[in-house]
């Protein structure tokens, strides 16, 4: 894959000391399909550690922050998939999920995958994109483990689909590309500062922040959005955020934390 932005290409691929070739191996192919580069030797700062079971992010000098990766059939989303609200869920009645009818929705801002994997899970088709090479790499990782594992194969890889690129221009460009593919919701979750003093979020979004950087085009996402999606965009936002693109939304959905912003796109019958 060809690398997207420049500002992208400071991450690096490394292994343990005592990785075995074909962990070094793994992790040099890795590299080359993401557009990434593979050094040995690093001692700090962010980088992908491919290990023999996954591929992780993590802040080197750094041992206690710990490790981001992806890993569908963990506990907490074992759990969430098996005894959550499944489609009482407040994502699920942003996205309008009713019945037995299964949708088709493109996550333009996939991350780790977590939204699209409930969405998944409860019956929908997800198209995701995710434009850092490096964490569509862990993504990608993820996926690829959950294709190994005896309660997720026979359905994650049939509903969950992740593509590389920058959002707002394959948005822009979906219904030629893909026209059997148009979306019937468009869902957007751009990264925010957070503020949950929770040590996992606060981990991960520490390291994502060093990775990414401000997310300083997501207004851009939001007017391709509406002209794409059959029936509603949802924006996911912290509760007190702006609206994106300073656009008031048809309905909000308040909870403790967020909100979900929805934009009806389906034309009134009648």
């Amino acid at each position: 894959m060809v690398m997207l932005d420049n500002s992208y290409s400071t991450i690096k691929i490394t292994t343990t000391a005592e990785a075995t070739a074909e962990v070094i191996d793994q992790a040099k192919q890795t590299a080359q399909a993401w557009g990434l580069c593979y050094q040995t030797g690093l001692d700090s700062g962010l980088a992908l550690i491919q290990q023999a079971n996954q591929l992780e992010l993590r802040q080197l000098d750094e041992p206690k922050v710990g490790a981001v990766f992806v890993d569908f059939a963990s506990d907490a989303l074992t759990f969430r998939r098996l005894h959550g609200g499944g489609k009482k869920e407040a994502i699920a009645k942003a996205v309008g999920i009713k019945g037995q009818a299964a949708i088709r929705i493109l996550d333009a801002t996939a991350g780790l995958g977590r939204d699209a994997f409930v969405l998944a899970s409860l019956g929908c088709t997800v198209d995701m994109i995710e434009r850092s090479p490096a964490v569509a790499a862990l993504l990608a990782d993820g996926l690829h483990r959950a294709t190994q594992d005896e309660s997720l194969s026979n359905w994650l890889p049939l509903r969950m689909h992740l593509h590389h690129g920058v959002a707002y221009e394959l948005l822009a460009d979906w219904q030629t590309r893909s026209p059997e593919k148009v979306p019937d919701v468009v869902y957007l979750d751009p990264m925010f500062p957070h503020r949950k003093k929770s040590a996992a979020v606060k981990k991960e979004m520490r390291l994502f922040q060093l990775l990414l950087g401000p997310d300083e085009d997501a207004d851009r996402l939001l007017k391709p959005a509406l002209l794409l999606a059959k029936k509603r965009v949802v924006v996911k936002r912290p509760s007190g955020a702006p609206y994106l693109a300073d656009k008031k939304p048809n309905i909000e959905m308040k909870g403790k934390a967020n909100r979900f912003d929805i934009y009806l796109t389906e034309l009134p019958r009648g």
